[in-house]
C-alpha cells in the first residue's frame, strides 16, 4: 500500500489573520499532515452580495450578514499566501490552497504550488476547469454534491491526455452524519472512472477517515481548527490539533496493517509456532512393536515432533520403542 497523502485542511479557519493561518501550518506540521491547505478567493469574484449564507454557515456565525460578507471577513491577501507558502517550505510541509475563481488559480500558479485541489463548488464551472486542465499540473478533485455524470463532464474537460488527477469523495454537509457518508461510493468511483480515489471527510469524529484508509484512499483530507469554539464558519466540524494527530497516527498504523496482501506468517508467528501448535504424543503407554492407533495416540502442546496432519501415514504402525504416556512420538 502506497502511502497516504493526508491534508490538513485550514481553509478559513484563520478568520483572515495571516497570524492564526501561521499557526495553523505548525499545528498541521505537528500533527504529521503532509499539506496543508487553505481556500484561495476575491470574495467579489466568487459571490454575489445578494448570496445567502449555507444553513450550516448561518448555525455557526450566529449573524445573518450575507454570504459575501462572511467571505470578505475571511480573505486573505495575495502577499499573504506568498507568506504562507514560503512559511510551509520553512516547516518542511507541502502548501495548497483550493482556488475558487480563475484569477486565484493564476496567481497561486506563479507560487509554484504543485497541485491543483479543486473544491466541490467548482465541478461545474466550465470555464475554471479549462483554466485548471491548461496548467497541466496533477489534480486532486472534490465531487461533494455531484452525479457520476457531472463527474465524467468535469474529468471530461480535465484530462486531456495522461493527466494525474485523484477524485475525493465527500459529503458536502457540515457535519455530516454517519449514514450520509456513503464511503463505498469512493470505490465505485475508482472502478467506473478508473482514477486514484481518496476521501475529503466532514463527519464529527475521526473513525470513517480511517475506515477510507482501510478502503483504499490515496489521499485523506480533514479540517483543522487551532480551537473548535473560535466564531466563523468551520470551526465546529473540525480536528482540533491533538485529534488530527490522532487520526494521522491510526491512518498510519493501518497503511502499515494493510499489508502487501500475500497470506503468509510473519517473522514473529514463526517464532510463535512451535509453542502452540499440537505434536503427536503417546495417549498411553505403548510397548515396541505395538500399532499405532487412534486410541493410542492424540495431540497436544508440547516440543516439536511429528505434526497430527501426518496421522493418517502413522496409524498401523509399530512402535519402535516403548513410549511412556505423553512422551513425543518420532523422538
Amino acid at each position: 500500500m502506497n502511502k497516504i497523502m493526508i491534508i490538513a485542511e485550514a481553509g478559513v479557519n484563520h478568520n483572515g489573520d495571516l497570524g492564526i493561518a501561521r499557526q495553523l501550518v505548525d499545528a498541521a506540521w505537528a500533527a504529521g499532515a503532509d499539506a496543508v491547505k487553505f481556500q484561495t478567493f476575491r470574495a467579489e469574484l466568487l459571490a454575489a452580495p445578494s448570496a445567502k449564507k449555507a444553513r450550516y454557515q448561518f448555525h455557526n456565525t450566529g449573524n445573518n450578514n450575507s454570504q459575501y460578507e462572511m467571505l470578505k471577513d475571511l480573505e486573505l491577501s495575495w502577499n499573504d499566501f506568498k507568506v504562507l507558502s514560503q512559511y510551509c517550505a520553512f516547516r518542511g510541509i507541502q502548501f495548497l490552497s483550493s482556488p475558487f475563481d480563475e484569477e486565484s488559480m493564476e496567481y497561486l500558479d506563479s507560487l509554484g504550488m504543485a497541485i491543483i485541489k479543486i473544491p466541490s463548488g467548482e465541478i461545474t464551472n466550465y470555464c475554471y476547469l479549462k483554466k485548471a486542465a491548461a496548467l497541466k499540473k496533477p489534480i486532486i478533485l472534490s465531487t461533494g454534491m455531484s452525479t457520476p455524470d457531472e463527474i465524467g463532464e468535469a474529468l471530461g474537460l480535465l484530462d486531456t491526455g495522461g493527466q494525474d488527477i485523484t477524485l475525493l469523495h465527500c459529503s458536502s454537509i457540515y457535519p455530516t452524519p454517519p449514514k450520509d457518508v456513503n464511503l463505498n461510493a469512493m470505490i465505485t468511483m475508482r472502478e467506473s472512472f478508473h482514477k486514484k480515489t481518496g476521501y475529503s471527510d466532514h463527519t464529527a469524529g475521526i473513525e470513517v477517515a480511517v475506515a477510507a484508509a482501510a478502503l483504499g484512499a490515496c489521499v485523506i483530507e480533514k479540517h483543522m481548527t487551532l480551537d473548535k469554539t473560535m466564531p466563523g464558519p468551520d470551526h465546529r466540524m473540525s480536528l482540533e490539533p491533538d485529534e488530527f494527530k490522532n487520526m494521522t497516527d491510526s491512518v498510519r498504523n493501518i497503511e502499515k496493517a494493510m499489508g502487501n496482501g500475500i497470506k503468509a506468517p510473519a517473522g514473529e508467528e514463526l517464532k510463535n509456532r512451535d509453542h502452540v501448535r499440537k505434536f503427536l504424543v503417546a495417549a498411553r503407554d505403548i510397548q515396541t512393536g505395538e500399532p499405532f492407533t487412534m486410541e493410542n495416540l492424540c495431540a497436544k502442546r508440547c516440543s516439536p515432533g511429528i505434526s497430527p496432519m501426518k496421522l493418517p501415514k502413522i496409524l498401523g504402525t509399530c512402535a519402535d520403542r516403548d513410549y511412556r504416556k505423553d512422551d513425543i512420538i518420532g523422538e
